[in-house]
């Protein structure tokens, strides 16, 4: 039995990975599927990308058992920052259309303009709540900006996990994630995996996604 750990993108819930963690239980592994701060029904005030980081912390000291941590988009901030805190509690890394950020890093330096545009429109009624793009699940919620402005600070030591896997979809316009997984499928720490869906990869292709999990889990 593996442990899963996952977190969603900007916007969402744990709910985003429903079909992915129907998957993984029916075939026997634990799966926690988060709901970071101010994302649920608490308050928002005051969440920046440092109390979503300390989340997932919390969550993978719960259990002696090393998790999977996987992180959709704005999620592999989280997970990054989180594994570099509790190396020892990870033991895999995965990341789905997600950024991957050196120290010093935001999801604001990283992203697109389309991106960076979104979020400029999105906080401009309280300039502190992104409000989701219109395109997205009605049960979204508007997201802290500060998660998406603050940088990252890293020692390093989440580098140190042998099992990093990236998955890229190719399914989409705009994507700032291709150039990211071209430089990693080069890159001999890291496996890379490609499939042909827009950017909500849990949701969109649940089966293929589960599939590479599974495949991860079996080598651990």
């Amino acid at each position: 039995m593996t442990r899963f750990v996952l977190v969603p993108g900007g916007w969402h819930g744990g709910w985003a990975f429903d079909a992915v963690s129907k998957l993984l239980t029916s075939t026997g592994h634990e799966v926690q599927a988060l709901t970071l701060s101010g994302l649920g029904e608490g308050a928002s005030a005051g969440i920046n990308l440092d109390r979503h980081i300390e989340d997932v912390v919390q969550e993978i000291r719960k259990q002696d058992t090393p998790a999977v941590l996987l992180g959709h988009s704005y999620g592999g901030m989280v997970i990054t920052g989180a594994a570099d805190k509790e190396p020892s509690r990870v033991a895999a890394l995965v990341y789905a259309d997600a950024y991957v950020p050196d120290s010093g890093a935001s999801v604001w330096s990283l992203t697109s303009q389309v991106y960076r545009e979104r979020f400029i429109a999105g906080v401009a009624a309280d300039g502190f709540n992104c409000t989701p793009p219109a395109h997205l699940d009605s049960r979204c919620r508007p997201h802290p900006i500060a998660t998406f402005l603050q940088a990252i600070k890293l020692t390093g030591h989440w580098r140190n996990i042998r099992s990093k896997t990236f998955v890229a979809a190719f399914g989409w316009e705009a994507s700032p994630f291709l150039d990211l997984y071209e430089r990693l499928r080069r890159d001999p720490e890291w496996a890379t995996h490609r499939l042909d869906c827009a950017h909500d990869i849990p949701r969109l292709a649940p089966e293929a996604f589960t599939d590479i999990l599974l495949k991860i889990s079996a080598t651990m």
